[in-house]
């Protein structure tokens, strides 16, 4: 079957928009080819910094014919409503019509027989459609064409089209269509410097291998592959090893159409400055990659980057050049570093009291104080020094009016450690400035001591509150304030530091803090609870965790330890792996079940004590008198927390609820051994909920 080439030439594509462009494209064009009943085989689509291709193979060559029945009017209905529907079938008489008899009556039904077009004419209709309204995050318009203005928005002004459609053994048509004065063709161009000139191609394969004789990788991937490679040879050849950047990596791989990677140098004495600084200079301003020395871990005065161009003196005024700028960069972010040393983190914070964090929660200085006093009451409980973890929170947002994190805001916190070291502030302090803004993300490192721990729950608890308070909660996909974040971050540093913390109380006197206080501030603690619950699933559905066992555990109510919470979790997700486990969910289920529709039907629950006098079958009284050890001993391990335990004493319930199951008819025809049946199974329900809402857990 033929295949597909497409591909849209133009001036520089940002190395930001590339990669969703490719896939913008891919998507929108195989999307309406299906559409069109032009179910293909295989896409794919590339991106470099001057154009987006895309290659469809195994196309149909012809739509196939399409039969639709049509309903008409009833026999007999007035002219007007019989020609109207010959018209619309395209019938010349109502003798071509079948008649299709309905309870309502009889029926014209016409045929409607579409033939298929040739695919060629389709793409010839559609692809120009994608072109000009191709979802570019930003786009622009440029000159006149052939004296008149152009209509066309595209990121870049667009020079050229290439379109062709072909079997592999033959000479591919081309697809034509015009955008904005722009006729397709077979005509694209090599690498703008190396090869500018026109190239003709007739398929993928032919203008993927001429694009590379042109000197144009047109597969990012392999850019990426080539850049990395041949930088960390370089880097080896020095006797240094690279410091890779997979987001640099992207970006540079977007920005060249033939890399070449070249190894430029600085003066050692910048290497004073903090490598983060260093690393940040280097990488924001000129795209290079910077390189360590591996017998000490530390940067070395060299740095890597990637041209787009083969130089004939090999490179030597592209390094100058880059030498240049980053000397200028490094002097500006030694001068910033040493600067912001001259002023105590403390000396910086009043001017806090000028900014403002939200407007409906006060100034960053009240913050401030509200992290301290939070920071002082978790202190204890996460085993942290009081005295630390209050001086910790006093200094932890100073670092924000520095002048290099004000130049490179990605350094915030990190700076801060750096500045308080130098200032002589105790390690845990110091740590805790950087490790406060932990964990930010799923795979990021969750902080251990227990200054950093304590500082860091109160900043993303204040933060959680607050925003609550203000009724500022995420909603669909839209959280502007991190807030899904934040409670991650929490549940990340309870669970893996084990910390034991009631959330509730934590809460609850976070609120106590605030200036502003929600219409209802009781409920507000259980609701942030809730959220925190809806967290920890997906927390623990990314792990292979069942996230029904959740909602099981929080519908007992008065969960707000989420150490306990996993735990008991964990050990009702191995419980329920057993057999015992498995088979008492589903006695557990079934007498659920029996009861919810024998209290509907006597609009009644069916609480209290059976009565033992009532017991007429032995597994009526074997299921009694296990309920009741069961219950005891259930419960006496969750008091001492060991969920194990709890687990292995529910597991002795299986066999006399199977047993009963067996034997026993609940809706005996006595009204009072009925009744007396159903508590019996009630106080299964009782029995179970000592470790879990066993109705909430899916089958």
């Amino acid at each position: 079957m033929p295949d597909l080439l497409l591909e849209l030439f133009s001036e520089e594509i940002p190395a930001r928009m590339q990669a969703k462009a490719a896939d913008d494209l891919r998507r929108l064009v195989t999307d309406k080819l299906v559409a069109e009943g032009l179910v293909y085989e295989g896409a794919k689509a590339f991106a470099t910094p001057r154009r987006l291709a895309l290659t469809v193979h195994g196309i149909p060559a012809r739509q196939p014919d399409l039969k639709t029945e049509r309903r008409g009017p009833k026999v007999g209905a007035p002219d007007a409503a019989v020609q109207g529907f010959l018209k619309a079938t395209g019938l010349k008489s109502l003798d071509e019509a079948k008649i299709q008899r309905d309870p309502k009556g009889d029926f014209y039904i016409g045929l409607i027989e579409k033939p298929g077009r040739d695919a060629i004419d389709v793409l010839a209709e559609i692809l120009p459609v994608i072109i000009r309204t191709f979802p570019w995050p930003k786009s622009m318009r440029w000159g006149a064409r052939s004296g008149k203005p152009g209509a066309l928005n595209w990121v870049r002004p667009l020079h050229a089209i290439t379109a062709t459609f072909g079997l592999e053994t033959e000479e591919p048509d081309v697809v034509k269509f015009e955008v904005d004065g722009i006729a397709t063709g077979q005509t694209t161009y090599g690498h703008r410097f190396l090869a500018p000139g026109a190239i003709q191609v007739r398929r993928f394969e032919d203008y993927e291998a001429k694009l590379l004789d042109a000197k144009v990788v047109l597969d990012p991937d392999r850019r990426k592959d080539a850049i990395l490679t041949d930088a960390k040879q370089l880097a080896f050849a020095q006797g240094f090893e690279l410091v890779e950047d997979q987001n640099l990596l992207d970006e540079v791989a977007g920005l060249v159409e033939w890399p070449v990677v070249l190894m430029g140098s600085f003066e050692p004495e910048f290497l004073a400055t903090p490598a983060e600084v260093i690393r940040a200079t280097i990488r924001n301003n000129q795209k290079c990659f910077v390189v360590r020395d591996p017998k000490t871990g530390k940067l070395a005065s060299k740095f890597i980057l990637v041209a787009n161009i083969e130089a004939t003196d090999g490179g030597a005024t592209i390094i100058a050049g880059n030498e240049r700028v980053i000397r200028a960069r490094l002097s500006d972010a030694k001068f910033f570093y040493e600067t912001d040393l001259k002023t105590r983190l403390e000396e910086r914070l009043p001017k806090f009291e000028q900014i403002v964090f939200h407007e409906k929660l006060g100034t960053q200085a009240a913050r401030i104080k509200r992290i301290e006093r939070l920071a002082a009451e978790i202190a204890p409980p996460v085993g942290a020094d009081v005295a630390k973890a209050t001086r910790a929170a006093h200094l932890v947002k100073a670092d924000l009016l520095t002048e290099v994190v004000g130049e490179f805001p990605e350094v915030q916190g990190l700076m801060g450690k750096y500045y308080a070291l130098a200032q002589g502030e105790d390690a845990s302090v110091a740590a805790a400035c950087e490790e406060h803004y932990k964990p930010q993300g799923p795979t990021d490192r969750v902080p251990t001591d227990p200054v950093s721990v304590a500082v860091a729950l109160a900043d993303k608890i204040d933060t959680l509150v607050g925003f609550w308070a203000i009724d500022e909660k995420p909603t669909g996909s839209k959280d502007p304030y991190a807030l899904r974040r934040a409670a991650l971050g929490v549940i990340r540093l309870i669970a893996e530091n084990a910390l034991r913390l009631s959330l509730m109380k934590v809460a609850a006197s976070a609120l106590a803090g605030l200036s502003v206080k929600p219409a209802d501030a009781q409920k507000l603690p259980s609701d942030l609870l809730a959220f925190f619950a809806d967290r920890l699933k997906v927390q623990l559905r990314e792990q292979g965790a069942r996230h029904d066992l959740v909602d099981a555990v929080f519908a007992l109510g008065g969960q707000d330890d989420l150490l306990m919470i996993v735990r008991r979790v964990e050990a009702l997700g191995k419980f329920l792996e057993s057999d015992d486990g498995k088979n008492l969910l589903a006695g557990t289920k079934r007498a659920s079940n029996i009861l919810s529709i024998e209290e509907k039907k006597d609009k009644r629950s069916f609480d209290g004590a059976p009565d033992a006098a009532l017991y007429g079958l032995a597994e009526e009284k074997a299921l009694a008198k296990a309920i009741g050890e069961v219950k005891a001993e259930a419960s006496a391990a969750v008091a001492k927390e060991d969920f194990a335990a709890a687990m292995s004493a529910m597991a002795k319930l299986r066999p006399p609820v199977d047993a009963f199951f067996d034997k026993v008819r609940v809706n005996d025809d006595d009204a009072k051994v009925r009744e007396n049946r159903l508590k019996l199974l009630n106080e299964i329900r009782s029995a179970t909920r000592a470790v879990a809402d066993f109705s909430k857990i899916q089958d």
